[in-house]
């Protein structure tokens, strides 16, 4: 290129450098009126807020001014007083602007039915006020009464410890001595009563507070428990308890249709693993008595071993659901001929779900099993007059066709010629396979759960447990926890209050013989239980 031509290059370049300097600039300009513009907006917006602001400080002030018309005024005044028209608009103003003001869009408060009820009359307390003066400014009621204004608050008081003292009087009569009965104990030589022990176990086993944090939270309402103590009041507790312990054992397994599961917790022990702490999975085992509503915790030195569990189901009769781990599947073997095992479709479902993101089948899957639980939901037992017959035959109606369809897509995906041995999808598609014979017994009863979500409830309190209190200090430690988790959990799936069921039983047992037949406990198990009339 010669010189001329490259100059006019160059200007050509600072031509176009220039446009599109002029074009930002003028692009700049824009955004620059924008933000202008926005800036009035804002303002104005400021403004509008703050005369909002200044008018709701006046209706807070025509409020509190009214506030002295709408409170309760004198009870013996039965006079109904006449308000001018121009009154009861000033009225109807002031609650309308009450209303809004709360800010929750008329919606329904808790009314919380359950709570003790204190009354307290609350009076004007301007001082021009007399009451004897005064005449009632509410409507009456039919029965005469005033219409007083109601407003709730809610306290909370604290745990209350009392120490109660009794003194014992003695008398000589006629050369004969009359002595008082001590009030029972609950414990030989223990001077805390049943309220106190249900209320530590309460916290413990149901609100899975550590013992140490259970005793600051007795010192925060003025109680020094000392640990030995606590661990005393413990251990004696599930001495106590042991023959309730055997009698939910003996209710559970005769019910003909249970349901199991295991969890875990750390345990110390003496023998140190290979990172050299004390430390091992101890595990529990969960059964629960579908019917009766009891539940059964078994712990046996932290062992996991079918053994276990088998020997608990030695001489059973009846149907037991569980996941598809090697121990419970060689229970609908040979060694058990009078169990049926019914399997858990969660479980077989949860491994679908893993893998549906990448796996079409595995979706479609997900959504046929969902069928299963949408038709099954359309009635509920004991609901409207749904009887076990009733959904029996409910089953028989839409579980058959629904199962010939997920039995079609499950082989479907077992034949296809890309399956890897080693994927996900192939891995739930043979769990599934391997419980099929299991799932399809769920649906040749009308009491049966899909699933064995009950018990994983349940299991979720010893989650709870484990990350507070880390571990048990012993096996002897995690057996006394077996004792006190079934009678909690037990209480707990029959809707009772653990507290109120502990304390009552406590009391009413309290007499009562090491070597009292267990039918006598019986009756006083959760799912019977009744609590005694107060006098």
């Amino acid at each position: 290129m010669t010189k001329d031509e490259i100059i006019a290059s160059l200007l050509d370049q600072l031509k176009d450098a220039n446009n599109q300097v002029a074009a930002l600039t003028g692009r700049v300009n824009e955004l620059l009126t924008k933000v202008a513009e926005l800036t009035a907006v804002i303002k104005s917006l400021q403004e509008e807020k703050g005369a909002k602001e200044k008018d709701l400080k006046k209706a807070n002030n025509k409020i509190k001014g009214m506030g002295k018309l709408l409170d309760k005024e004198n009870e013996q005044q039965v006079e109904k007083p006449q308000l001018t028209d121009e009154e009861k608009k000033v009225l109807d103003e002031a609650r309308s602007i009450r209303r809004k003001a709360r800010g929750n869009n008329g919606a329904k408060r808790d009314i919380h039915e359950e709570c003790e009820v204190e009354y307290k009359d609350v009076y004007p307390d301007d001082p021009s006020f007399d009451k004897l003066k005064a005449c009632p400014l509410e409507k009456m009621k039919g029965d005469g009464t005033p219409d007083y204004q109601i407003c709730t608050r809610y306290v909370y008081v604290p745990g209350h410890f009392k120490k109660v003292i009794y003194r014992l009087h003695r008398f000589i009569q006629d050369g004969r001595v009359f002595e008082p009965k001590t009030p029972p104990a609950v414990f030989m030589n223990s001077n805390y009563t049943s309220s106190f022990v249900a209320g530590l176990l309460q916290l413990r086993y149901m609100y899975a507070m550590p013992v140490e944090r259970i005793i600051h939270y007795f010192e925060d309402q003025g109680f020094n428990l000392k640990k030995p103590t606590a661990g005393f009041l413990l251990g004696r507790a599930a001495e106590t308890l042991e023959n309730f312990y055997k009698a939910i054992r003996k209710a559970v397994l005769s019910d003909d249709y249970i349901a199991s599961d295991e969890t875990y917790f750390k345990i110390l022990v003496p023998e140190k693993n290979s990172k050299g702490k004390g430390v091992k999975k101890g595990y529990f085992w969960v059964i629960v008595g579908q019917k009766s509503g009891l539940l059964y915790v078994v712990y046996r030195d932290g062992s996991r071993a079918g053994d276990v569990i088998y020997d608990e189901l030695h001489g059973y009769h009846g149907t037991m659901q569980s996941d598809a781990a090697s121990f419970y599947r060689k229970i609908q073997g040979e060694d058990f001929p009078n169990i049926i095992r019914i399997a858990c479709l969660q479980h077989i479902k949860r491994k679908f779900i893993d893998c549906m993101d990448a796996e079409p089948e595995a979706k479609e899957m997900v959504k046929l099993i969902n069928k299963l639980y949408h038709e099954e939901h359309k009635h509920k037992i004991e609901e409207n007059g749904w009887t076990v017959e009733d959904n029996f035959k409910w089953r028989q109606q839409y579980a058959p066709d629904i199962l010939a369809e997920i039995r079609g897509k499950l082989d479907e995906i077992l034949k296809k010629p890309d399956l890897l041995p080693d994927s996900e999808l192939s891995d739930a598609a043979s769990y599934f396979n391997n419980e099929w014979e299991a799932v399809v017994d769920i649906f040749k009863r009308g009491d049966t759960a899909l699933d064995n979500n009950l018990v994983e409830r349940m299991n979720r309190y010893f989650s709870m447990s484990r990350r507070s209190s880390l571990f048990f200090g012993s096996h002897k430690g995690a057996e006394r926890a077996a004792v006190l988790y079934t009678l909690a959990l037990s209480a707990k799936m029959n809707h009772l209050n653990f507290f109120d069921y502990l304390t009552d039983i406590l009391d009413k047992t309290a007499k009562w013989q090491p070597n009292t037949p267990l039918e006598n406990y019986r009756n006083l198990l959760p799912d019977r239980w009744q609590p005694s009339t107060k006098e």
